[in-house]
């Protein structure tokens, strides 16, 4: 991994729904030039003490951005290259790194390169570009694989050569337009082998660039070791951190734990209590009090954080199953709300990431469990130096308890040396 990765803190952001763009449709109207509204937000970031912007989709879409018709032209519902250019200036102007979430797996029907498919149709070297169903229909008509049952987006198979070099086209050229890294959408639907001379032919231009793969369950080491990517998202300590607040049952999260410690020995997981596809934790968290004591590990425990937007002011939203199921989720940022003004939680979120940059090691610490009972658990992390230390105590109790000699308030923590 590039060292810079041991020192970034994302904040990540869904850009359509953040600019308050419309995400059922995309007029392709002239440029709206939207990707500006972020740029007074950088600031935030600086002051948070996070030094990394971690974009959602921002190429052509037809509607949510991960529904891509052109992967190489900035959504006009946020503006043009122009716009890119100025918020990657600006990102550079505070030492603020870049990330791009690309969606390869899969593309819009509308897509010229599924279209070109559809006119040349079955055997045709432009049908080899995809995935297509087993159950052909027999009219000749081409009928593609779909992911994960939405009918609007075709499977690209990127053990194809030409499909494989036209994502490493894509990779690049936004690497050398400014960007630092990428996150992979869905990454868990390509086979990890697939993804490895992809990527192994952007890191032989790009070597200091960084990438992480969303994916969800499964062998995460085995997936970095055979893909090439330098990290996934940590999914598993995501549902052990909420729902062991819940359940309160902390035996829950020492067990993720171990899991956890074996895949830092390997790599750095991207980790997070929040992201665009899921509930926010102000609300998956049944009591409020124990909000903290989520943002508390996710900047203690090892691995590269993520925060997401909103989660620094402490909003609130539930993803739904349904058709705009995400909105609640993927709000628009309006500086002159009161849910996005700086408060207690943006507060809470600056002293903890100022504790993880002057424990700057935390990022491939060795964790271990000192003390453990349903409502409370007392965690030291070492640094592999072995010159630093320091512990994380919690407690989910009404009353005030002492872990090791630490006193920890009700509903509380304490980070100590």
């Amino acid at each position: 991994m590039p060292a810079w990765t041991e020192h970034v803190i994302w904040w990540h952001i869904y850009p359509l729904g953040f600019v308050g763009a419309d995400t059922t449709s995309n007029p392709h109207a002239p440029a709206e030039h939207r990707l500006g509204d972020i740029v007074p937000w950088l600031d935030d970031i600086v002051d948070l003490g996070a030094n990394g912007l971690a974009l959602g989709p921002i190429f052509d879409s037809e509607t949510h951005g991960y529904d891509t018709i052109d992967h190489l032209s900035i959504d006009p519902r946020l503006g043009d290259d122009g716009d890119f250019d100025a918020l990657v200036a600006a990102c550079r102007e505070r030492g603020i790194r870049l990330l791009l979430d690309g969606v390869f797996n899969h593309v819009a029907r509308s897509n010229p390169l599924w279209q070109a498919a559809v006119a040349a149709g079955p055997g045709s070297a432009e049908a080899a570009w995809f995935r297509l169903d087993a159950d052909q229909a027999s009219d000749g008509e081409l009928k593609p694989a779909v992911f994960e049952g939405h009918g609007h987006l075709v499977e690209l198979d990127l053990t194809h050569p030409p499909a494989a070099d036209y994502v490493t086209g894509v990779m690049r050229h936004w690497l050398d337009r400014g960007a630092d890294g990428w996150r992979l959408d869905a990454a868990y639907a390509v086979a990890p082998d697939a993804w490895r001379p992809i990527l192994d032919a952007v890191r032989s231009t790009h070597p200091d660039l960084w990438i992480v793969g969303e994916v969800i369950h499964g062998d995460y080491a085995s997936i970095v070791d055979q893909s090439g990517m330098d990290s996934v998202t940590q999914y598993e300590l995501w549902k052990a951190i909420w729902n062991s607040l819940n359940e309160k049952n902390f035996f829950e999260l020492a067990w993720s734990l171990e899991r956890h410690q074996e895949f830092v020995e390997r790599f750095a997981p991207l980790t997070f209590v929040g992201n665009h596809d899921v509930t926010r934790i102000a609300s998956l968290v049944s009591d409020r009090r124990h909000s903290q004591i989520a943002h508390a590990l996710l900047f203690f425990l090892p691995g590269v954080p993520s925060v997401y937007y909103g989660d620094e002011r402490g909003l609130t939203g539930e993803k739904e199953d349904r058709a705009g199921g995400d909105d609640a989720v993927r709000p628009r940022a309006d500086r002159g709300a009161p849910e996005w003004q700086r408060n207690e939680v943006f507060e809470l979120h600056q002293r903890l990431i100022a504790f993880r940059r002057q424990h700057a090691w935390l990022h491939d610490a060795r964790v271990e469990v000192l003390e453990l009972a349903n409502e409370t658990l007392l965690l030291e992390a070492t640094a592999r130096s072995g010159e630093g230390r320091t512990t994380l105590a919690l407690n989910l109790t009404d009353a005030e308890v002492a872990l090791r000699g630490v006193a920890v308030p009700a509903h509380g923590y304490v980070l100590a040396d």
